[in-house]
């Protein structure tokens, strides 16, 4: 018998990633007045990459370059794209990073970028700044970011819909794209929770992302292996936890995910549900409470503007909670489920126990 071996899915770099490549591709040649082909830069993830620089010019005034975005075997719109990064000094004396042409503009409130600013979020920013000051210090310098394409690209994203216009965004936090393979995906769950149920804790906690981990990491005393990285997998990672029997089931997200499963989807990506800020709204009604705050979570652009600028967020966190529980309940077998809602400020908002856990402190 032949045992066919799965085929390893390949990973790629995110636009920030890219952005901050070019940047220090482009800053380079500013200063040093001459050609670079390739950059390595240190990723947040903790890695160093090589990146090949493409279009190189310089002058005395000013640089630039691009790098064209390998997102590995990720279904990405954004693979292929040429992220383009010009850098120049800048007479107003501080260092500028501006979005140029493809790269898209916030209009709306309830992303982490501000309305009006080019739509390059905070860790890429960072990154680029990084590659700036290892270059030029404290000098002031101007870098433009752009993407050539990069108006036309993103028809086919949901930036309009989130009042992101004119183009792509710049995103990433760990510079590395994990290729989205489902399977690959469901078979980690499978693995990790096996793993966490082999140690010495008889709890697991299903994350939805790397911020959410990082705050659940630091809010319980538990073992690392403890720790499953779920993603959009909701309802796959609690049938799991029914099928091995978790003794004890953590949930940590934050409450634009948590609003989707409340909502009744066991999958949250954007491809396969959305967040129905009406639903919340009918919620809020049914609840008695301040019908004019029900309108404005209705006109609201994201939830995470909902919650960040509601007047009365715990008592969203609760209704949102509250039914997401259920449906997680049903989906691990009638288990308890807990709840951590990971807040915007990267910090607990609120915890919802169990059942039993409450009885566990009484």
């Amino acid at each position: 018998m032949t045992v066919k071996r799965k085929k390893q899915l390949r990973s790629g770099y995110t636009t920030g990633a890219c952005a901050a490549a070019a940047t220090l591709g482009a800053a380079r040649m500013l200063k040093q007045q001459q050609m670079v082909d390739t950059v390595e830069l240190e990723l947040p993830a903790g890695v160093t990459a090589r990146f090949k620089l493409g279009g190189q010019h310089f002058s005395p005034e000013q640089a630039g370059c691009f790098v064209v975005k390998d997102a590995g075997d990720d279904p990405d719109v954004t693979d292929g794209v040429e992220v383009h990064a010009l850098v120049e000094k800048n007479d107003a004396g501080s260092l500028e990073i501006r979005g140029g042409v493809g790269v898209g503009t916030v209009t709306k409130p309830g992303l982490p970028v501000a309305v009006g600013q080019p739509a390059i979020n905070p860790v890429p920013r960072q990154m680029i700044e990084a590659a700036v000051r290892s270059v030029y210090g404290d000098d002031a310098i101007r870098v433009t970011i752009s993407i050539p394409d990069g108006e036309e690209r993103s028809k086919r994203t949901l930036n309009e819909r989130l009042g992101i216009v004119g183009g792509l965004s710049i995103l990433g936090t760990t510079g590395i794209v994990r290729p989205i393979s489902h399977r690959a995906w469901t078979d980690t769950i499978d693995v990790a929770i096996d793993v966490a149920l082999a140690g010495v804790g008889d709890a697991v906690v299903l994350v939805t992302g790397r911020t959410s981990e990082r705050v659940a990491q630091d809010y319980f005393d538990l073992p690392g292996e403890s720790f499953v990285m779920m993603g959009d997998h909701v309802g796959y990672a609690l049938d799991a936890c029914r099928r091995k029997q978790v003794p004890r089931i953590i949930v940590a997200a934050q409450f634009a995910k948590l609003l989707k499963v409340a909502c009744g989807h066991r999958q949250t990506h954007v491809s396969s549900s959305r967040l129905d800020l009406a639903a919340l709204a009918g919620w809020y009604r049914n609840a008695g409470l301040d019908a004019s705050v029900a309108e404005k979570i209705e006109c609201a652009n994201t939830a995470r503007e909902v919650l960040t600028t509601a007047l009365q967020p715990a008592v969203l966190g609760d209704l949102v909670a509250r039914k997401a529980r259920s449906f997680m309940s049903e989906w691990a077998g009638g288990r308890d489920v807990e709840i951590v809602l990971v807040g915007y400020d990267n910090e607990v908002f609120a915890e919802y126990q169990s059942d039993m856990e409450k009885g566990r402190e009484q």
